[in-house]
């Protein structure tokens, strides 16, 4: 594909970072317009909780890869820091604590501002998807299926080069966005803060798990080689809590016209 989109001046724009931005324009003004209808965020505040996340998502992002290669890691720490790996669910799960840790700091309330997160991060993974196609990386298995996409620029990450790949990283964007669809639909019809941001990590979860039979990039590691990667072990785990915690909020966050966003 096109890792890099073009170079002006001596200055080089990667595919990968020109969508990541596109996505984080796209989320940062979807929570400044419904973080201030909703709950009265302000402009500076969905600023620096868009700051705090960026952070948090690159760290939890490049230690789930270390963890998934350590040994190599330690030798080429370079590789880590430097290089465009990242694991989405590492930057998932460090992002989350530091957003309840923003919320109660500035008196936010947690479960309605999650709702607004849900769809945000929809369309932050959306964009990032599309660039990891760009990019080479996240790449499926060889496949006959018309919908092979073939990579010849050594600067792509996927690999084997000149062969039809599936384009899963297609498949997980469109993925995202008909998820981000049905968040939309439920916003009017919620019945408990919470729902949309419970939902989305129910949906997300059984999509990855399913996505993970088309991926081509199988050094990321296996709980149970050829039949359980890491990241299908994670997506198991997320499910199973958060159908628990799905089943607590319903009963405790009920939606009323006379209550204030808690």
């Amino acid at each position: 594909m096109h890792p890099v989109l073009f170079e002006v001046g001596g200055l080089t724009v990667y595919s990968y970072g020109f969508m990541i931005a596109l996505g984080a324009i796209a989320g940062v003004a979807y929570m400044v317009v419904r973080g201030k209808q909703e709950v009265g965020l302000t402009f500076d505040q969905a600023n620096s909780l868009f700051l705090f996340i960026f952070i948090a998502a690159f760290v939890g992002g490049k230690a789930l890869l270390f963890l998934e290669d350590a040994s190599y890691y330690i030798q080429h720490p370079a590789k880590l820091l430097a290089g465009r790996g990242f694991v989405f669910y590492g930057s998932f799960l460090f992002a989350i604590p530091t957003m309840f840790w923003f919320f109660r700091r500035n008196k936010l309330p947690t479960y309605a501002m999650l709702d607004i997160m849900a769809v945000t991060t929809c369309l932050v993974h959306m964009f990032g998807r599309i660039g990891c196609f760009l990019a080479g990386c996240c790449y499926g298995l060889p496949t006959d299926s018309p919908l092979g996409v073939v990579y010849t620029d050594p600067a792509c990450h996927a690999n084997p080069k000149n062969t039809p790949l599936h384009p899963t990283q297609l498949y997980e964007s469109g993925y995202i966005f008909l998820v981000m669809l049905v968040l939309l639909f439920l916003r009017g019809r919620r019945r408990f803060y919470g729902q949309l941001f419970l939902t989305y990590l129910l949906l997300y979860a059984i999509g990855r798990y399913a996505l993970e039979f088309f991926r081509g990039d199988i050094e990321r590691g296996f709980i149970i080689k050829d039949y359980l990667s890491h990241s299908q072990f994670i997506a198991v785990a997320i499910f199973v809590v958060v159908l628990y915690i799905y089943n607590r909020w319903s009963k405790r966050n009920q939606l009323s016209l006379h209550k204030k966003p808690i």
